[in-house]
C-alpha cells in the first residue's frame, strides 16, 4: 500500500503535464496499459521485492489515470452545466468500485487466492483499453504545456518526500530521523519548487492559476476534502474493528451506506449545481460531512448499528455533494488547455490532505487512546500501565499483550480507543466546518461577482 502511495502522488503534477503535451487519450490509455503490467509482476510475484516492485508500477499508472480521466471528461463536454453532471456520474461509478470492489477482493481471497484481486484486472484493463481507444478523441496543447524538467523533478522530489515523511510518521513516529528527513527535503524542495516556477519563463505549473481566489479556494477544499472525509475512511475501519469487535468483511458491509449514498446522489449534481451553484452545494456536502465526523464523537463500544449507518449516510451525502462540485468547479475555474495539470493540481491537493490527515489525525488519536488506557489500567492495578497501553495501541491490539489478558480489560481497551477516535473525529470535524465557512466567506461572493461580470460582457 505503502509503495503505491509514494509513487502515486509523487508523480500526480509530471502526469498531468505529460496529458497536456502529448495527449491526454494516449496519457491514459498508457496508464490503463502500465497498471495492467504492474498488475501482472504483482500476480506473479515470486517474493516481496517483487510484489512491491509491482505496486510501484501501479502507483505510477494510478498517477497517469487519476488525473487523466477528469482532463478527459473535461475536454469532451466543454459546457461547464453539462459537464458537472458527466462528473457526478463519474463520481458515482468511483463509489460503486469502492463499495464493489473489497468486497469482491475479499471473496477472491477467500475462494481463489491473493493473486486473484491482481489477475482480475488483467481481463478489465484490456477491455478498458479496447473501449477508451475506441470512443475517446484525442485532445493535446503542447503550447501550452511547457516542458519543464526542474520543475518536473522537483515535483516528484517534494510530492514524494513529504508523502514518504508522512507515511513514516504514522508508522515509525515523528522524531524518527528518516521522517523528519524526508518532511524537510520535502518542504525545502516545495519551496524549491515553487520558486523556480515563480521564475522561469515557462513553468509547469503556472502560479497565475492561484490569483483566481475561486481556484485558490476550490484547491484549499480539496486538501479539507482528503483530510477530513478521504482519511475518515481508515478511521472508520478501525473503529468498527477495534472498539467494536468486528471483522475487516464485516467493517466494510457496515460501511456501506456511505458509499450508496454517493452513488444515488451523485448521477444529480449537475442539475443540482446549475440550480444552486457550485459554492452552495460544496457548503453543504462540507457541512454535512462535519456533522456526521461530530456525531461519531460520541459513537462507543455499544452504539446501535442504526446510529451508525445515519451518521455514515450523512457522509455520504457530504462526499456527494462536495467531490464531483468541487471538482467540476476547480476544473470550470482555470483554461481548458490546462486540464491536465489542473486535474493533477486538484487531485495532489487532495492526496496531501489524505496522507497530513492519516498522519496527524492519527498520531492524535494515539496520544489520546495511550493516556487514556494508561489511566484505565493504572486504576486496575496493571502492572507497568503506561508501556503495556503503548504497546497495545501501537499495534491495534489488546490481545498481543498477556498483561492485557490476564487482566481481562478489553472493555477499558475499546473505551480508550473510542476516547482516541473521538479526538480524531472532532478535529476533522472542526476541519469540515472551517472549510464550509471559507466557502462563504470567500467563494460564494466570488462566484457571484464572476456571474455578474460574465452577465455585463454578455
Amino acid at each position: 500500500v505503502d509503495a503505491y502511495t509514494l509513487c502515486l502522488s509523487a508523480f500526480m503534477l509530471s502526469s498531468g503535464l505529460i496529458g497536456d503535451r502529448y495527449g491526454r487519450k494516449r496519457s491514459w490509455l498508457a496508464g490503463v496499459g502500465i497498471f495492467v503490467a504492474g498488475s501482472l509482476i504483482c500476480a506473479v510475484a515470486p517474493n516481496l521485492p517483487v510484489l512491491l516492485a509491482g505496486r510501484v508500477v501501479q502507483g505510477i499508472a494510478g498517477s497517469l489515470l487519476i488525473p487523466g480521466a477528469l482532463s478527459i471528461l473535461t475536454q469532451a463536454f466543454p459546457d461547464a452545466r453539462q459537464r458537472t453532471g458527466v462528473i457526478g456520474g463519474w463520481a458515482s461509478f468511483a463509489a460503486t468500485s469502492l463499495l464493489v470492489g473489497p468486497v469482491l477482493g475479499g471473496i477472491l481471497v477467500e475462494t481463489v487466492g491473493w493473486q486473484s484481486i491482481f489477475l482480475i484486472n488483467l481481463p478489465l484493463g484490456l477491455i478498458t483499453i479496447a473501449l477508451g481507444a475506441a470512443s475517446i478523441n484525442e485532445t493535446a496543447h503542447p503550447e501550452h504545456a511547457h516542458l519543464d524538467l526542474v520543475g518536473l523533478a522537483l515535483s516528484i522530489l517534494w510530492l514524494g518526500a513529504l508523502t514518504f515523511g508522512l507515511i513514516s510518521a504514522g508508522e515509525n513516529g515523528w522524531g524518527e530521523p528518516r521522517t523528519v528527513t524526508a518532511l524537510i527535503a520535502g518542504v525545502v524542495g516545495l519551496a524549491a519548487f515553487l520558486g523556480f516556477e515563480a521564475r522561469t519563463a515557462r513553468p509547469m505549473l503556472p502560479l497565475g492559476l492561484f490569483r483566481d481566489v475561486r481556484f485558490a479556494v476550490a484547491n484549499v477544499a480539496s486538501f479539507a476534502l482528503g483530510f477530513t472525509s478521504y482519511s475518515s475512511v481508515f478511521f472508520f475501519s478501525m473503529f468498527l474493528q477495534q472498539v467494536q469487535g468486528w471483522s475487516p468483511t464485516q467493517t466494510g458491509l457496515r460501511m456501506a451506506p456511505a458509499f450508496i449514498v454517493q452513488i444515488v446522489v451523485s448521477p444529480w449534481i449537475g442539475r443540482l449545481s446549475a440550480r444552486y451553484g457550485h459554492s452552495a452545494l460544496m457548503t453543504i456536502g462540507y457541512v454535512a460531512i462535519g456533522l456526521s465526523m461530530l456525531g461519531m464523537c460520541w459513537a462507543g463500544p455499544s452504539t446501535s448499528y442504526a446510529t451508525l449507518c445515519l451518521l455514515f449516510a450523512i457522509g455520504g451525502l457530504g462526499n456527494a455533494l462536495a467531490i464531483p462540485t468541487g471538482s467540476a468547479a476547480a476544473m470550470s475555474y482555470a483554461p481548458r488547455e490546462r486540464s491536465g495539470m489542473v486535474s493533477a493540481v486538484i487531485n495532489a491537493t487532495r492526496q496531501s490532505g489524505l496522507a497530513i490527515g492519516i498522519a496527524l489525525l492519527g498520531a492524535l488519536m494515539s496520544m489520546r487512546a495511550t493516556n487514556l488506557l494508561t489511566g484505565y489500567l493504572g486504576d486496575a492495578g496493571v502492572a507497568n500501565a503506561e508501556a503495556v497501553a503503548r504497546a497495545a495501541i501501537s499495534r491495534h491490539d489488546f490481545a498481543t499483550d498477556a498483561a492485557m489478558g490476564e487482566s481481562g480489560v478489553h472493555e477499558l481497551y475499546a473505551a480508550a480507543y473510542a476516547g482516541g477516535f473521538h479526538a480524531a473525529m472532532l478535529t476533522a470535524a472542526i476541519g469540515a466546518f472551517l472549510t464550509a465557512a471559507l466557502l462563504v466567506a470567500v467563494l460564494a461572493p466570488a462566484e457571484a461577482r464572476s456571474a455578474k461580470e460574465t452577465k455585463h460582457e454578455a
